[in-house]
């Protein structure tokens, strides 16, 4: 399997190292690779390949022994269900200011990737997404820009959410705090960064004033395979042809108002009615919890 090309796999492969960021400036940073999406699951070479499970020590290794060489990572994707090769060029000279200037008082190597990466099963690790369901007029999940139908919350900016109450949890944990997300738009196939404030007072029920999904019904769908990853939906694109909504999560944006989000996708898909009753809910936030 050449630079460039992918094979499908009709299963996740057994073990991987989850990207959960890519640090800007870096060498991972001019590939493809997408957080949270993305498992790095071996190296073309001779010691293993995508069908086996990856040996993060042996990884390593290789990486340290093709600095300033290319390297082709073998990279599989929850949302294509295909394994890549990805060409990257380890490297140290992108974070030579941070060792000229060291902020934290070590003698740490920089890394060679710019990849946080933690080993997991992909399987189970795909999982756990929270779907956007409704979002109440007012609330703070409105005043974010969280779009009910069309967004996907990932994870967080403290680490990895690994069970359904852990979002719960993390949301209870910084009432009247920012609280960074990191949210998947179907619509457009891009991931950003969500700075969200959970609080009691802003008017309504909740701490959110939003209605998440969890579980089998509410995974992310895969996209058309005509899809151009970023694009705007032929149904959208008169309403955002002049905004720049395309950016890395590590960028900051405007977001759009929700009332814009909703109004596009009503036109185009027919209203969604507002979720007043739970019993429509295959999954929601835990009995007793106020999020919601």
């Amino acid at each position: 399997m050449g630079a460039g090309q992918s094979t499908s796999q009709a299963h996740p492969p057994p073990r991987g190292l989850h990207v959960l960021r890519v640090t800007p400036q870096s060498p991972a940073s001019q590939t493809n690779i997408e957080p949270f999406f993305d498992f790095v699951v071996g190296f073309e070479g001779d010691s293993f390949s995508s069908d086996n499970a990856i040996n993060a020590s042996e990884l390593e290794r290789i990486v340290e022994s093709h600095e300033g060489r290319v390297l082709n990572l073998l990279v599989w994707s929850s949302k294509s269900q295909q394994t890549r090769v990805v060409p990257i060029i380890p490297s140290r000279a992108w974070s030579s200011h941070e060792v000229e200037h060291p902020t934290n008082g070590n003698d740490a190597q920089p890394s060679l990737l710019g990849l946080s990466m933690r080993i997991c099963e992909p399987e189970s690790a795909s999982e756990n997404v929270w779907h956007v369901l409704d979002v109440i007029e007012g609330s703070p999940a409105e005043s974010a820009g969280l779009v009910p139908m069309g967004d996907w919350i990932l994870g967080w900016s403290g680490g990895v959410l690994s069970a359904e109450n852990d979002f719960y949890d993390v949301v209870e944990a910084h009432v009247d705090k920012p609280l960074r997300v990191y949210v998947y738009s179907y619509d457009f196939d891009t991931l950003r960064e969500v700075v969200l404030i959970p609080n009691r007072h802003w008017g309504g029920e909740g701490l959110l004033g939003c209605v998440f999904g969890f579980g089998l019904l509410h995974r992310i769908p895969p996209q058309p395979s005509d899809k151009i990853p970023g694009s705007v939906p032929p149904e959208l694109q008169e309403e955002f042809e002049e905004q720049e909504l395309f950016v890395p999560a590590d960028i900051e944006t405007r977001v759009p108002r929700l009332q814009d989000w909703q109004a596009s996708r009503n036109s185009a898909n027919g209203v969604h009615s507002r979720l007043t009753d739970n019993s429509y809910i295959h999954t929601t936030a835990p009995p007793g919890s106020d999020l919601t």
